[in-house]
């Protein structure tokens, strides 16, 4: 499944999660000096994007711990 792959790939996972970072940074940004119109659904996606990515970061860095694996691979071998 989807979720499986990405929890493979923690890189993308953590740069899913940087650029909706980014996101949830710069338009709040561009909504201050007036290039955005200031919306509610401006404002609620991107601060929709920012916990987002907030939270896919931490589970990026969760996934990509070394002893995971490793772990993972001794439970299925005494199966």
């Amino acid at each position: 499944m989807l979720r499986d792959r990405l929890f493979d790939h923690p890189r993308l996972l953590m740069f899913i999660a940087f650029l909706l970072l980014l996101f949830g940074v710069v338009m709040p940004f561009l909504m201050v000096i007036h290039v955005v119109a200031s919306t509610f659904f401006w404002n609620f996606l991107s601060y929709g994007a920012s916990i987002l990515g907030l939270l896919l970061g931490i589970i990026s860095i969760v996934a990509s711990q070394p002893g995971r694996k490793k772990k993972q691979d001794q439970d299925d071998f005494h199966r």
